[in-house]
């Protein structure tokens, strides 16, 4: 999707100004737009992304594996099989994505549900009394819970072939192994789903501006913000005014936070992480593993080395994917410039960037290792999800650039988190997203948080509209079965899960 180019000297408002102008084309902005486009449809938008086509960083089908998070076979949302808090809020989150989008469909805004969102069984496996006894002790913590009582647990070799007969194929079945299933789990196309949404904001009359790149943020003593920057073909710059930002740039968030001048922002650093995935479209292949299946991380490594082999369904064509497999660049994005990280560096983030690095020598260790590591030695770790897989069937491909969030601390003088993080300037007229998973399945939920934060006086006005949107904001999906499965039943049908 190619909007035409705007002339920046052309007045697009009142006085020139834009009510929003949103910064990147992927999925944070194009769930902003959409819902902007259903709460407000008479404000003018405006969006640029730096690159050429919409959605062909993070969101991209191929730069992330593609699971809508739900807490469901993430092992790294739950640590201690004790405490569901974090597993429970983010299915939570989740049942309010699938709402939204549902409701898009029923209204006509979003075509063909199967082009984005496909059903794929959330699954995790786990090897060895200690990794057993864990995922046993998770399982019994969550079925009692409503969000998570339709799970299934198993030690039986047998009941796990009949789930997913790649695990079991050749395996030594002497090691204690067990899982857990969920049936109604899903494979989103994130890529896809953005560039749907972004036409819902077309439609109400927003413009979008590929080519374009922002590269200055400056709010006047009026409170309107003045954008500028360039369009990356001809070289020319361009200015226009509005009043509310959003910077949902991925990588480039911080820098752009930073150059607006936000306190908020004071002493905050990100580092980079990359990733690689094993890819197989071999049909005899993909056709034996319908599912999400995730696995126990080793002692010591970070939450994103989680291991899972994932079915893909993107364009129609069913794939496989197993990784992550760590890589490093400087650049926070995978199509940005080695110097990006040093760009984002402060006098006030370098102690803190440090000491994050100091406090996270496993990580550091982790790294290197996968810098270090051969073709072989990450084929043998598919292999101990696939004991049978051929080599010939899969080829190693790169994924996208995650900038990972280190924050200021009083303690510990700089953090390293591995979470998504909503920054709002104090006075509610620019807000930016920060960090990683699972930010693009929970989107909906972070934008209406950014609602509340920024725009309180409108809130009354809009409610009425976003509760039809998504009834979860009024009444939790999660507090009791009934909702559960209504919830379930009737997105499954309108997204065509069922």
């Amino acid at each position: 999707m190619h909007a035409a180019r705007i002339d920046s000297t052309k007045p697009v408002g009142p006085e020139g100004i834009l009510d929003v102008v949103l910064i990147g084309g992927g999925i944070m902005s194009a769930t902003l737009g959409a819902m902007i486009a259903k709460i407000q449809p008479d404000w003018s938008m405006l969006m640029f992304e730096r690159l050429g086509q919409l959605a062909a960083e993070s969101s991209n089908a191929w730069n992330n594996a593609g699971t809508g998070h739900s807490g469901l076979c993430e092992l790294n949302y739950m640590p201690d099989p004790d405490d569901s808090f974090k597993a429970e809020q983010i299915g939570e989150l989740f049942h309010l994505s699938r709402q939204f989008w549902a409701a898009l469909v029923a209204d006509g805004d979003l075509s063909d549900p199967a082009g984005f969102v496909n059903p794929a069984p959330h699954m995790d496996v786990v090897f060895g009394d200690r990794d057993v006894n864990y995922l046993r002790h998770r399982f019994q913590t969550l079925r009692s819970l409503p969000l998570f009582s339709a799970m299934q647990y198993t030690e039986d070799p047998a009941v796990i072939a009949e789930w997913a007969p790649l695990l079991m194929a050749g395996r030594d079945c002497t090691v204690p192994m067990a899982a857990t299933r969920y049936a109604a789990g899903t494979d989103v196309d994130f890529g896809v789903l953005s560039r749907t949404l972004i036409e819902v904001m077309t439609k109400a009359g927003a413009r979008v501006q590929v080519d374009h790149e922002v590269t200055g943020l400056h709010r006047a003593a009026d409170g309107i913000w003045t954008v500028t920057g360039r369009d990356r073909n001809t070289k020319q710059r361009f200015t226009v005014r509005a009043k509310f930002v959003f910077v949902g740039a991925g990588g480039y968030a911080l820098r752009l936070l930073q150059k607006a001048g936000i306190p908020e922002v004071r002493g905050y650093a990100v580092f980079p992480f990359g990733a690689q995935f094993l890819r197989t479209d071999n049909p005899e292949v993909v056709s034996r593993h319908d599912a999400k299946t995730y696995g126990q991380a080793s002692l010591g490594a970070p939450p994103m080395s989680v291991p899972h082999m994932d079915k893909r369904v993107v364009d129609g064509q069913e794939s496989l994917l197993f990784g992550p497999y760590a890589t490093f660049s400087t650049r926070l994005l995978k199509y940005g410039r080695r110097t990006d990280l040093f760009t984002t560096l402060r006098v006030r983030n370098v102690a803190v960037l440090l000491a994050a690095g100091i406090q996270n020598l496993t990580l550091v260790r982790y790294l290197i290792g996968q810098l270090l590591s051969t073709r072989a030695r990450k084929f043998a770790q598919l292999q101990r999800f696939y004991p049978t897989a051929d080599p010939d069937d899969w080829r190693l491909v790169q994924a996208g650039q995650r900038a990972q969030l280190v924050k200021p601390d009083a303690h510990h003088v700089g953090v390293l988190t591995f979470g998504t993080e909503l920054v709002t300037g104090a006075d509610g007229t620019i807000a930016g997203l920060l960090g990683a998973s699972p930010g693009a399945s929970t989107a909906p939920a972070i934008m209406i948080d950014l609602l509340e934060r920024c725009f309180p006086r409108q809130m009354a006005g809009w409610s009425p509209i976003l509760h039809t949107l998504m009834p979860a904001l009024a009444a939790p999906v999660g507090v009791d079965q009934r909702r559960v499965d209504d919830n379930l039943a009737r997105t499954d049908q309108v997204l065509g899960l069922a």
